[in-house]
């Protein structure tokens, strides 16, 4: 009889563990599970782009590479450019001698020679002076005729107008160009060096420089490939400004908000937590971001574009790496 009992006890025992164990699983399989909100990495991509059309006749770095902002990437020659820079160099060099001429005024020779024809005009005065008197003395005597004496006044009056000509002529080359001579002169040479200037700004942009620090993702050209005015050459990934990036539905955003604080987790780099800040939850604009939920009596819900941005800088973090988002609790 005790036997009995003993096998009864043991068997309503297998049947009630039975019975808890599977109302256990039942109770975690119909439990609902908290659902994942996955996204992916992202992150700054710079293309260097020429100003200047032409040829590539360098490339300084590889796809891989790593540089830093300032770094010289790529040399493109463009013979056009050279050309224009000789061009406007000579018209710099013309106005420049335009404008020391003009203010060291005329040269010495020059002077010398206008004061020696004043000189001689002088001459020229103080003879026709006594032939005017000379004739003048005999006029008021009656010996020489009206007309011959206005032949000898006139010709002493022209030469007193040469006199005080040649007299002005020496002042004017003694004292130099006049002083708007002198600004326009120097405005010339202004406008050819600032012809030279930006000539000599596509020979810097020829250089093609690294606008950030980062990694060359992609290089477009080859050498010897000729390419116009803004075609890209070449990308720079700045891992330095990464985030991240999610789409969330509208009844999984809860009080997801910018400004808050959240963990991220990156699979392919481990399962250590990175923190992180919202700083944009936005409504996406598509209207296939629409979920119909009211076959079960419920309403639509929208996703919205949650960007993320790491409190640091993640080592190996790549774009396109899948993200999962905790919201800090």
């Amino acid at each position: 009889m005790k036997e009995n009992n003993k096998s009864l006890i043991a068997g309503l025992a297998v049947v009630i563990s039975a019975v808890v164990i599977v109302a256990l699983v039942g109770l975690f399989a119909i439990r609902p599970q908290k659902e994942m909100i996955m996204g992916e990495a992202d992150a700054s991509e710079y293309r260097v782009s020429n100003k200047v059309p032409g040829r590539i006749d360098s490339l300084y770095v590889k796809e891989g590479a790593h540089v830093r902002a300032g770094d010289t990437l790529a040399h493109i020659f463009s013979p056009q450019v050279d050309a224009k820079m000789q061009q406007a160099t000579a018209v710099r060099n013309a106005a420049s001698a335009q404008s020391l001429k003009a203010q060291h005024g005329a040269r010495e020779q020059q002077i010398q020679m206008a004061y020696q024809v004043w000189q001689k005009a002088k001459a020229a005065v103080e003879v026709y002076k006594k032939s005017y008197d000379r004739v003048k003395g005999l006029y008021d005597k009656g010996v020489v005729s009206a007309q011959k004496f206005d032949e000898v006044d006139a010709q002493y009056k022209v030469a007193q107008a040469d006199c005080a000509a040649a007299e002005q002529q020496y002042l004017m080359a003694k004292e130099g160009a006049q002083k708007e001579d002198i600004a326009a002169a120097a405005a010339l040479v202004n406008q050819a060096g600032g012809a030279v200037a930006e000539v000599q700004s596509y020979l810097d942009d020829s250089y093609l420089i690294a606008p950030c620090d980062g990694e060359v993702v992609e290089v477009y050209a080859k050498l010897g490939d000729l390419i116009g005015t803004g075609s890209p050459v070449m990308s720079i990934l700045d891992q330095s400004d990464c985030w991240f990036f999610f789409s969330v539905r509208e009844d999984l955003l809860n009080d997801l908000k910018s400004g808050e604080s959240v963990q991220i987790r990156v699979p392919a780099i481990g399962d250590t937590p990175f923190q992180g800040t919202v700083t944009k939850v936005q409504a996406m604009a598509s209207y296939a971001t629409w979920r119909a939920t009211k076959t079960n009596g419920q309403y639509d819900v929208k996703s919205f574009d949650v960007k993320v941005v790491p409190s640091g800088e993640i080592e190996g973090l790549r774009p396109g790496m899948t993200a999962i988002l905790d919201k800090q609790r």
